[in-house]
């Protein structure tokens, strides 16, 4: 199978990932049937997460996993989790992707891994502050198409 990540791409990433702090954990959730870029988004994944020991990466059927799912809030398939990893235990820091991080929206998954590694989501103390203030939990997100 033909590489999607050619080697200068390949170190660039391993250069970012050398600051690298905590290990991350990754799960991606396909689906068997009606899963456009299933195959696409999980060999990406793979290439990155070999890229790094202290990446790991775990794959999930969406309708078999539905519980692992449903901790996730993984509601449809391609999905991809970026976690914290502590040992056996995974942190859900609430990074989510839909579909296949491609074009603009890789260097978001490299970033996100960062961060999660980091376990800091870069947020200003004065922002952090005011989020403490929020009487209801707030969903936040952050659509992005590549048009």
């Amino acid at each position: 199978m033909e590489k999607l990540l050619n080697e200068q791409v390949t170190g660039q990433i391993r250069e970012a990932f050398a600051k690298l702090s905590n290990p991350v954990q990754i799960l991606f959730f396909g689906a068997q049937e009606n899963c456009d870029y299933c195959a696409e988004t999980l060999q990406l994944l793979t290439e990155v997460s070999e890229l790094d020991e202290r990446i790991n990466l775990s794959k999930h059927e969406l309708t078999a996993n539905a519980a692992l799912a449903a901790k996730f809030q993984v509601d449809k398939a391609p999905a991809i989790v970026i976690a914290g990893k502590d040992g056996d235990e995974t942190l859900n820091l609430g990074i989510q992707f839909s579909g296949i991080p491609a074009g603009y929206e890789f260097s978001t998954l490299i970033t996100d891994i960062l961060l999660a590694s980091e376990r800091n989501s870069g947020l200003s103390a004065e922002t952090r502050e005011f989020l403490k203030t929020l009487k209801e939990p707030l969903h936040l997100q952050v659509f992005v198409t590549p048009t």
